[in-house]
C-alpha cells in the first residue's frame, strides 16, 4: 500500500514573515537627487548584522522566520510590494505573525487595513512605523504608502497588535508611535530606551512575545 505523502516540514512550523524598511519618493526627481546626494561612506556598503537575521535562531526549530526582499526598497512602490506581498501570502502557512519595521510597519498596517486576507494572523507587530510624513525629523515623503482614514479593518484581522518605539529614534520621531496609540488603543504599546531606528543586532523584548504567542 503506497504511503501518503508525508506533509512538508515547513507547513509545521510556526512562521514568522518580517517586511523590512526602506525610502520612498514622490517624484523620480526627488529620487535621483538623493542618489546624488545621499553620504556614501565605506560603512555603508559593509554586511550589517541586525535583530531580524538572528530571529530564526533565537526562536529554535518549531519556528521559520522569513524575510523576503521587497521590490527596489531604495524607492519603493505600494502596488508593487503589494503585488510582492499577495504571492508570498500564497506559499505560507496559516496562523502567522507579520513584523514590520519602519517602511514594511506602514506597508502592514495600510495592507491590512485596505484588504482582507485570506490566511490567520495570530499577531502584527509594527516596530518604528511611521503613521504620516508630518513628522518633525521626517524629511522623506511617504508617497502612495500613506494610511487610509481608519485602521478598523487591521484591528479585526491583525490578530494583536504590538508597537514598538526607541525615544531616540533619529529617522522616525515618537510623535508617530503615539499616532499609531491613539488610533489603535487596544495594541500593545512599548516604548524603549536607546534603540534609535532599531538596526542592531539584539531585540530581545519582541522575541520574548512571539514565544509568548505559542505558549
Amino acid at each position: 500500500m503506497t504511503k501518503p505523502d508525508a506533509q512538508p516540514k515547513h507547513m509545521k512550523k510556526k512562521q514568522v514573515i518580517v517586511i523590512h524598511g526602506g525610502t520612498t519618493f514622490k517624484t523620480r526627481k526627488e529620487y535621483l537627487n538623493y542618489l546624488r546626494n545621499c553620504k556614501i561612506t565605506l560603512e555603508k556598503f559593509k554586511p550589517k548584522k541586525d535583530w531580524k537575521i538572528g530571529m530564526g535562531k533565537i526562536l529554535g526549530n518549531g519556528f521559520e522566520v522569513l524575510l523576503p526582499k521587497m521590490p527596489n526598497k531604495v524607492n519603493a512602490r505600494y502596488k508593487e510590494w503589494k503585488i510582492w506581498f499577495e504571492r508570498i501570502l500564497t506559499v505560507t502557512n496559516n496562523n502567522i505573525i507579520l513584523i514590520g519595521h519602519s517602511l514594511g510597519g506602514i506597508f502592514l498596517a495600510k495592507y491590512l487595513s485596505e484588504n482582507l486576507v485570506s490566511k490567520k494572523i495570530i499577531a502584527t507587530f509594527l516596530v518604528a512605523a511611521p503613521f504620516d510624513d508630518n513628522g518633525e525629523k521626517e524629511k522623506e515623503s511617504l508617497a502612495d504608502f500613506s494610511l487610509p482614514k481608519s485602521l478598523k479593518k487591521f484591528e479585526k484581522q491583525g490578530g494583536k497588535i504590538y508597537l514598538y518605539h526607541s525615544k531616540n529614534d533619529p529617522v522616525v520621531s515618537i510623535s508617530h508611535f503615539e499616532k499609531y496609540s491613539k488610533i489603535l488603543p487596544n495594541a500593545r504599546a512599548t516604548v524603549l530606551k536607546n534603540r534609535a531606528h532599531f538596526n542592531k543586532e539584539q531585540f530581545p523584548e519582541i522575541l520574548k512575545e512571539i514565544k509568548r504567542l505559542f505558549k
